[in-house]
């Protein structure tokens, strides 16, 4: 379903975006101070988003004005025990700046939360850099609650592989 406005078009993306779809990854890592770690290729997003073989393990929408994306929302499934439903989790939202304050980013996440309501998910869940002030403002403007209480951890790296090889897991499957 592609959503139209005055400021531009919200659809999901397609192979031919996945070019746009790096750029724009690429420019968020440069906005989040971050630009050497976004490694990522094109044959990684297009593995991710449309695997041969298999379902895909994350998807994407653009945000389109005259033809070029400029705006994303890349998201993959996440599953809340309390609720037994699925929920998004929205890795990425971003906007090229010269485009932020003319409704896209409204529009990809008013996207986003019509699929959990169309399709019985119970949460729509991200974060936000604590110093990413304007993002903020703008989730909150939109009813979004920050989890205060909750503070993400993340393994990776050396870490990650040192915990990895003290598993003593033998099954082939998960």
């Amino acid at each position: 379903m592609n959503i139209s406005d005055t400021a531009g078009t919200v659809r999901e993306a397609t192979l031919a975006d996945v070019p746009a779809v790096l750029r724009l990854v690429q420019a968020l890592a440069d906005y989040e101070k971050e630009p050497d770690a976004a490694v990522a290729t094109e044959a990684d997003f297009m593995a991710a988003l449309f695997p041969a073989d298999t379902a895909p393990a994350a998807f994407c929408h653009v945000a389109e004005v005259d033809g070029e994306v400029v705006g994303i929302a890349l998201w993959f499934l996440n599953f809340s025990t309390w609720t037994g439903k699925h929920g998004i989790w929205l890795e990425d939202l971003f906007v090229l700046p010269e485009h932020r304050g003319t409704g896209l980013g409204k529009a990809l996440l008013s996207r986003l939360a019509a699929l959990c309501v169309e399709r019985g998910y119970t949460r729509l869940e991200w974060t936000v850099l604590d110093w990413n002030a304007p993002s903020i403002a703008f989730y909150r403007a939109i009813g979004a609650e920050p989890m205060d209480e909750w503070t993400t951890q993340r393994l990776h790296g050396d870490a990650l592989l040192a915990l990895g090889r003290t598993s003593r897991h033998t099954s082939t499957q998960d």
